[in-house]
């Protein structure tokens, strides 16, 4: 059996990501460039920024003039869910060098998905699977972010409900970790995590239900490791 190219590997899998990315980064284009801006700073931003989430509250806090102080704190509350997952990658991101930043840099919600939720292709190397992979998304995003600027300079554009792609997104990459795992338990954990993080703390609601999620898998794997050892 022939080696599939590692691109096409890295493609494939990162597809789906493609289709939430390139209309999401389209709308960000658009509404960036409604701010004023040259088109060119919309995919200046996906390449040097990379967070989707973090660019769309840009945008809010560039149009209400907000400080750098406030802008760097918001920036820094809305990404520190990738503390949590960085730590689970220590043991798949042993690389050194310019590559092992890259894939610090480019960690996005989906590109952690596709590394934990998809196996590396038999024979390539790992490291440079999940490079091609990170690579790719951040193609597509600054592709979007590129395709939106220029959409904004030539025609109005109307992006109320485009934002939902993001959502779509998210329910297959939890599909595909569905068929993946095949083990409920996280999932009804992180289901539960997230209603009561809603009704008990709105405002903190994502940083709250990844904290309770993390906790209930902490204590769970200490009873399950305590009962096999026994």
């Amino acid at each position: 059996m022939t080696r599939r190219p590692l691109i096409a590997a890295a493609f494939e899998a990162t597809a789906p990501v493609m289709f939430g990315y390139v209309p999401l980064g389209m709308a960000f284009g658009v509404l960036f460039d409604g701010l004023g801006y040259a088109p060119l700073f919309a995919p200046l931003m996906g390449l040097i920024v990379f967070a989707g989430a973090s660019q769309f509250m840009a945008v809010g806090l560039l149009a209400a003039n907000a400080g750098l102080m406030e802008v760097a704190v918001s920036t820094f509350v809305l990404n520190s869910r990738h503390m949590f997952f960085g730590l689970s990658l220590l043991g798949r991101y042993r690389v050194a060098g310019w590559r092992k930043f890259y894939l610090v840099f480019g960690l996005t919600d989906e590109t952690y998905s596709l590394v934990t939720g998809t196996a590396v292709p038999e024979g390539q190397d790992p490291a440079a699977y999940y490079l091609a992979v990170t690579a790719l998304n951040q193609g597509y995003w600054v592709l979007g972010c590129a395709l939106g600027a220029l959409v904004g300079t030539l025609v109005e554009f109307d992006t109320a409900g485009m934002e939902f792609a993001l959502t779509a997104l998210f329910i297959v990459l939890t599909l595909d970790q569905w068929r993946s795992v095949r083990e409920p338990f996280p999932f009804l954990i992180a289901a539960f995590a997230s209603v009561a993080s809603l009704l008990f703390f709105e405002e903190q609601m994502l940083l709250a239900a990844i904290g309770l999620s993390i906790s209930a898998l902490i204590l769970r794997g200490r009873h399950t490791g305590g009962r096999d050892d026994g």
